[in-house]
């Protein structure tokens, strides 16, 4: 698989240290009635990608964190054994400990008769030695007795407790798991900068590890404009819509692992609204909002994005969904800001926001995913402009909604879908069976 949006590139954890790069802008005249800034307008989103990224600050804040909660996050420190693992010779099976030369002509016809010295469960300690002709009784994880050099299944003996019989032999060693065998004392068990799973949380609570050194999660601020939004549960008025975006950005925003301090609506108040952005920078490593990005009489980001002292980047990528995207700089945070058609908001927020994230971490998880994959049934509308379609993935291939449910105001098609497929400009059609790429959003790796 090919990870990463195009353009950007996972950082190493080594490049975490809090810095600005400088913007590489075209230096394009943009629309000052509207803005009083510059910045690029129709840009590739490529090019959207790399200039976002420049503004991107890698985090560096660590915490302490439980190994319960651990999931999810970015180790911040070498991880060493201070001892080893296991820390002392075990029994892999329930059975006997014994000398393997005391049962090599072991056999059901022949046995070998063992006196049977003692029982050694998991958590106790050998209390003796085992001599010859001698055997402990022996549980699985548990010490194995000085002079015992292998262990015996159970199942190849007569289960006897105080003299056992013992119908197979054993080499030297066999059934016999070593001190240090998984981890010795010293070694460098986990590196900076992994992600942490369910299973290192086993790795470091088998180390003896309680809590862990980690970095901090980024934190993302959402703010839906509109006047016609209403909180789901409350009656809707007559004009009025209920307010999907500022939930689905906040609870993918929460999938993503990622902190949000700020999750609100503001209303179509360019005052308002500069307040709500000086405020959510304040908060927050990067600050999304969604509508009021076109040109309407009520369309009031650009405005709003001059009045709180913001710097343009770039307006409107050559892409379809959500192409009047702004992108920009306040007090230092990036602020994507995206269109108020869900399955606009949706795309960019895929293709622009987790390239960001990735930046600010080093951890590719975040990086949308560009694969090949075959198109299961044709897409017959010509495509002017390049263009992100729905789709699901399964087995190598990809099949796309109808048509008619592209639309980007309609977010029911993407339920059930887990990609998004990426169309060239000037494409006229794209029969079944044919090769696309598509961007995988699902969070496996």
């Amino acid at each position: 698989d090919e990870r990463g949006a195009p353009g950007s590139a996972p950082l190493s954890s080594d490049l975490r240290e809090n810095k600005k790069k400088s913007n590489d802008r075209m230096g394009r005249e943009m629309d000052t009635r509207k803005t009083g800034s510059e910045g690029e307008e129709r840009v590739t989103l490529e090019r959207a990608v790399r200039v976002l990224l420049d503004h991107c600050s890698i985090i560096a804040e660590t915490e302490r964190c439980s190994v319960l909660d651990c999931t999810g996050r970015i180790l911040a420190d070498d991880v060493y054994a201070k001892r080893d693992q296991p820390p002392f010779d075990r029994s892999p099976v329930d059975g006997y400990a014994c000398r393997s030369c005391d049962i090599t002509d072991a056999s059901s016809e022949n046995p070998v008769y063992l006196e049977v010295v003692e029982e050694i469960d998991a958590g106790s300690w050998p209390t003796r030695a085992v001599g010859s002709g001698q055997a402990a009784r022996i549980m699985t994880g548990a010490p194995i007795p000085a002079g015992a050099d292998c262990c015996i299944y159970q199942e190849k003996t007569d289960y006897g407790e105080t003299c056992v019989a013992v119908f197979q032999g054993c080499p030297r060693h066999g059934n016999y798991c070593f001190r240090g065998e998984d981890i010795q004392a010293g070694t460098a068990v986990l590196k900076r900068g992994t992600r942490l799973t369910y299973v290192e949380a086993g790795i470091l609570a088998g180390l003896g590890l309680c809590e862990v050194t980690v970095y901090r999660k980024i934190r993302a601020a959402v703010l839906a404009s509109g006047d016609e939004l209403t909180e789901p549960g409350q009656p809707l008025q007559p004009g009025k819509i209920y307010d999907s975006n500022l939930y689905f950005l906040a609870v993918r925003l929460r999938e993503l692992g990622i902190e949000v301090p700020v999750c609100r609506r503001v209303p179509d108040s360019e005052a308002e609204m500069a307040e709500a952005l000086g405020d959510a920078c304040q908060k927050a490593d990067l600050v999304i909002t969604t509508g009021g990005v076109s040109v309407g009489k009520r369309d009031i980001m650009h405005q709003a994005l001059a009045m709180a002292g913001a710097r343009r980047l770039f307006w409107k990528i050559l892409m379809k969904p959500g192409m009047p995207t702004i992108g920009s700089v306040l007090n230092g945070t990036p602020v994507i800001s995206l269109s108020g058609n869900p399955f606009g908001a949706l795309a960019d927020f895929e293709l622009l926001c987790r390239p960001a994230f990735e930046s600010m971490t080093g951890d590719s998880f975040y990086a949308p995913r560009m694969r090949k994959a075959i198109l299961s049934r044709g897409f017959l509308k010509s495509s002017p402009s390049r263009r992100f379609l729905r789709g699901r993935f399964e087995n190598g291939e990809v099949w796309i909604p109808e048509v008619k449910k592209h639309a980007s105001g309609i977010l029911s098609s993407m339920a059930g879908c887990n990609c998004l497929v990426d169309i060239s400009a000037g494409t006229e059609r794209i029969e079944a069976g044919e090769s696309v790429t598509i961007c995988d959003l699902s969070l496996d790796r």
